[in-house]
């Protein structure tokens, strides 16, 4: 009975506690500091929620919000033992989140450093010039890739083709073989020819130029969650999709199909004119349809893979 007691009194010194700070905080409001200050920190919380939904780390928050929830009822009773053991839980935990979820942080970052506004697309100046050299370097090499992969369809010969945007590939680059040359579809064909060389890897194409060929691309994350069908070509397209803004198009060995990989997922039996759109879609950006962009429910620029 002493025991709820204390426990009820503790509880109400905790609300009261709070309500104290709480009016405290309004009574020293400041309209602009303060309204920022809670935006800013809503915004934080709402993208870190959207990054950890889909991934093991969902799974780490549900975990720490119910220690948290402990720790606070062990404070509440003031069981001092139990109370020493979880802070030095919550001190020896900050080191292993950072160790065991290396990859996800990792990958938390990269999103933040590929966001429009670290990027600078943003900015208002430079826009059309970067329009006009994007269609200036991929205009053509779209046309010799749509080419090339009808080709390589019509023999069902497999090919991996990535394409470079911002996120550079070194790590890929280096093992494989640098090429650099103007893209072709005879050089297509020579690379992913059956007997070639450089046929068993992927090619990475940067800046409108085949730049290297036989190169090894990173596994999905979750490679257990893919269609056990998929072969080596496709789940390799996945996972350097995962870890860049790379677009990778893919022709199966077996069926001849064509698809692409991009921001981790994969569009599936794709026809030319599809590949096309989508490959231009992505690479070479509009001026008007990207200020359309800027003003809700106009014509508003639809992502090629999206379902209707």
């Amino acid at each position: 009975m002493q025991v709820i007691e204390q426990l009820w009194v503790n509880v109400c010194q905790f609300f009261i506690r709070i309500w104290n700070e709480m009016h405290l905080a309004v009574s020293d409001y400041q309209i602009l500091v303060d309204t920022l200050d809670i935006a800013l920190i809503a915004f934080v919380i709402y993208q870190g929620i959207r990054i950890v939904r889909e991934t093991r780390a969902g799974q780490l928050v549900k975990g720490i919000m119910l220690m948290g929830g402990i720790y606070l009822v062990v404070t509440m009773l003031k069981m001092r033992t139990t109370l020493w053991l979880l802070n030095r839980v919550f001190e020896m935990g900050i080191l292993a989140v950072v160790i065991v979820f290396q990859p996800e942080l990792r990958s938390a970052l990269e999103r933040v450093g590929r966001s429009k506004v670290v990027s600078g697309r943003l900015t208002p100046w430079g826009h059309g010039e970067s329009t006009l050299r994007r269609s200036a370097v991929w205009s053509q090499p779209i046309e010799v890739i749509c080419e090339s992969v009808q080709r390589l369809s019509i023999t069902a010969t497999g090919a991996l083709i990535v394409i470079e945007r911002e996120v550079k590939l070194g790590d890929q680059i280096r093992t494989g073989v640098i090429v650099d040359a103007i893209p072709s579809p005879e050089l297509f064909g020579n690379i992913f020819f059956k007997n070639s060389p450089l046929h068993d890897g992927a090619m990475i194409m940067r800046d409108g130029k085949v730049y290297a060929a036989a190169c090894f691309l990173p596994k999905p994350k979750q490679e257990e969650d893919i269609d056990k069908h998929l072969g080596s070509r496709h789940r390799a397209a996945i996972g350097i999709s995962e870890v860049s803004d790379s677009l990778t198009v893919i022709v199966s060995e077996e069926t001849g199909g064509v698809s692409i990989a991009v921001n981790g997922r994969l569009i599936r039996n794709l026809s030319i004119e599809k590949l096309r759109t989508t490959l231009e879609y992505y690479l070479i950006p509009q001026v008007k349809e990207d200020a359309r962009e800027r003003k809700p429910g106009l014509f508003k620029r639809r992502d090629p893979g999206e379902k209707k």
